[in-house]
């Protein structure tokens, strides 16, 4: 069964880069980065903070850093990732060597790991792995044969069937399905231009390229068809934006809707197949693509899909086998799409697909070595302080009326933060792992997963289930639950740093708090009540106060130009620019309720505690990317680059006129009138 994004309908658990803890005073151990938690070295003093002032804060960094051969992009998040990974990696080394002295768990992993960096032996197994999966297409004679495996683990499918908490009923799961089964973003197959014409004739050359390495005769003409399809599959799909409406996606059927709206799919055998035929309900997500689909699979000769699935199978586990596979899937979606030159080291490679295969039992260890208490503590202490900022911001709102500040200071005080790790972890004792094996292992690990799926799907929603693991760099807000989550390894310098000014905890991990918390209230997030349901809580005269407001903020960062011909979506980034702005504005007053209470920031390093709070809140934002990825990224992404995540909301939040004397004729400056407040 496919199960990417769907579970999350779009929603993406408003998952961002980065974000975290606590307060501290400054200790006699010295901060990480600079005198006070600041590394003053990344500014570019020449340039105005006015003007421009994440390159204020970060120019100098900027001209002097180049992006690793090996990635895509460079910054703070990669510096902590980087360190994640080696720490990971002495417990994956230690697991392979030494097996049993982790005992049957670590064993699984310890074995999964080896198989991975057994290249020896995967280079003399060659295409033999394939042989089984790629008979067991060539099987196929008929439309029944192909809607199995269109809703069976590792194939790939039109339409993608998984599971989620209802929207009407958060605390119980429902099936749903939604649109599928593209090898490149939609809008890639879709939008004119030479850039685009290169990247379609890449792709199509990389079709032919996979089948032909795998032997599978007539590349040629079968690459033609496959991609035509694909084509057409995308014409019919929802955009990004689209994706974002909840109330439009939420449709949900039963076997019987469904078949009226897309008759040409036999749902009942794709639901059985999936083991989720007991659902009285699934969700149709992106409905009208779902009834084009079936349109396309009715129209499209059988053998097309074969020779589809049989591509897809072969590019989308190519990791898994010989160097040949793995180098072309390389060749076409980091260098070719995104820009990176180098493939990552294997070890860093095998440490990321070990962490999705067994990633909490990794996890466990990886908590036990490298996540003291005390950031939990600390963290905690720092998110009851934005909830109580938020609480008064709320309470003081001139947009919102007192029956909606009601509904909404509940939602808040509902709010659960989960720090550093899960309360229990996953039991992968079922999971068979063979050395020796890597496509094997990849493939009943995707199936561990899914039969994990459908042992909680008749039960109540585990609200300790955790979507990240806690070696994650990230953080996320997830609405059907009204959970914050912040993983361990975030929990760090220079994000949180006990030794650091409060001004900088506040301004880098405060705001990134606060982002989180604001998802809780941002277009979708606001969407959703205190328990996770799908239910309006808002009178019409808020909601038409709030739209404006949110109307404005779109138009703003829909006038800002990433790269050269391509302009930031304000619809598809919207939510998390709600979450940006309304973040620094509860993270400012927290900070000011920090002084109330221990007294004014002093001047420190020429700084006041005000320029101090919004420095660290731009270096946390301290990013450069590829070309190739930032355009990805702009179209299928909504996160803003990173240095409008700075500028653009910087300039809506007076504090910072005043911290920096913005002045009229400074570029980003706004007259009073024109700038967004949410809080």
């Amino acid at each position: 069964m496919n199960k990417k994004v769907i579970g999350r309908l779009a929603l993406g658990a408003a998952a961002l880069a980065l974000a975290i803890p606590a307060v501290a005073k400054i200790a006699a151990t010295a901060p990480r980065y600079g005198a006070f938690g600041i590394d003053l070295t990344t500014q570019d003093k020449a340039v105005k903070p006015g003007d421009d002032f994440w390159t204020y804060a970060n120019g100098a960094w900027a001209a002097r850093t180049k992006i690793p051969d090996d990635k895509g992009s460079v910054g703070y998040g990669n510096i902590l990732s980087d360190e994640a990974e080696v720490n990971v990696r002495k417990i994956l080394d230690d697991m392979a060597a030494n097996p049993s002295k982790y005992g049957a768990t670590g064993k699984q992993v310890g074995d999964f790991y080896a198989s991975w960096m057994d290249e020896a032996g995967i280079e003399a197994k060659g295409t033999a792995p394939l042989k089984p999966y790629l008979a067991k297409i060539a099987a196929v004679n008929d439309l029944g044969g192909l809607q199995t495996l269109f809703a069976s683990t590792g194939y790939a499918s039109p339409v993608e069937l998984g599971t989620m908490p209802s929207l009407s009923d958060p605390e119980h799961y429902t099936a749903v399905v939604g649109q599928g089964g593209l090898g490149m973003p939609r809008d890639f197959y879709l939008l004119p231009g030479e850039k685009y014409d290169a990247f379609r004739k890449a792709y199509r050359a990389y079709i032919q390229q996979m089948q032909e390495l795998a032997g599978i005769p007539d590349a040629g003409a079968k690459a033609d068809a496959i991609f035509a399809l694909e084509t057409a599959m995308a014409k019919e799909q929802w955009s990004p934006e689209q994706s974002r409406d909840i109330a439009k996606l939420n449709d949900p059927e039963d076997v019987a809707g469904l078949k009226a709206k897309a008759p040409e799919f036999d749902w009942a055998l794709m639901l059985k197949t999936a083991g989720l035929d007991s659902s009285p309900k699934v969700l149709m997500a992106n409905n009208t693509a779902l009834t084009a689909m079936g349109k396309i699979m009715a129209a499209t000769p059988l053998q097309t899909w074969k020779d589809y699935l049989a591509f897809h199978f072969v590019s989308d586990h190519a990791t898994f086998l010989p160097k040949a596979f793995d180098d072309a899937r390389f060749d076409f979606y980091s260098k070719t799409l995104s820009g990176v030159q180098v493939k990552r080291d294997r070890w860093k490679r095998g440490v990321q697909l070990t962490n999705g295969a067994l990633g909490e039992a990794v996890g466990k260890l990886y908590v036990e070595q490298y996540f003291p208490a005390s950031s939990q503590a600390k963290m905690a202490e720092l998110i009851e302080n934005l909830r109580t900022a938020y609480g008064k911001k709320i309470a003081g709102s001139t947009w919102m009326d007192d029956a909606t500040k009601k509904a909404a200071l509940a939602k808040l005080a509902a709010f659960e933060p989960r720090i550093g790790h899960p309360v229990k972890y996953i039991d992968y004792s079922s999971l068979q792992v063979e050395r020796g094996d890597l496509l094997g292992n990849a493939m009943r690990s995707a199936e561990f997963d899914h039969q994990l799926d459908l042992q909680r799907f008749p039960k109540p929603v585990d609200r300790s289930l955790w979507g990240m693991t806690p070696q994650t760099v990230n953080a996320y807000y997830n609405p059907l639950a009204n959970q914050i989550t912040f993983p361990a390894a975030i929990l760090q310098p220079p994000y949180f740093d006990p030794n650091a000014d409060p001004a900088v905890n506040y301004g880098a991990i405060g705001a990134i708090i606060g982002h989180e918390m604001g998802h809780g209230f941002d277009d979708q997030g606001s969407q959703f009540g205190p328990t996770g349901k799908f239910e309006n809580w808002w009178t019409d005269a808020a909601k038409k106060s709030y739209g404006e407001h949110t109307a404005a903020l779109a138009a703003q960062y829909d006038s800002y130009e990433a790269i050269p011909g391509t302009k930031i979506n304000g619809k598809l980034t919207l939510g998390e620019n709600i979450g940006d702005l309304s973040g620094i504005e509860a993270s400012y007053a927290a900070y000011q309720l920090y002084q109330a209470k221990h007294g004014k920031a002093p001047v420190i390093g020429g700084l006041t505690g005000d320029q101090r709070f919004f420095l660290a809140y731009a270096q946390a934002w301290q990013a450069k990317l590829r070309d190739g990825l930032q355009r990805q990224l702009l179209l299928t992404d909504p996160h803003s680059p990173a240095k409008f995540r700075v500028n653009g909301v910087v300039r809506n939040f007076d504090p910072w006129y005043k911290a920096f004397g913005i002045k009229p004729g400074d570029a980003l400056y706004l007259a009073p009138e024109k700038r967004v407040h949410i809080w």
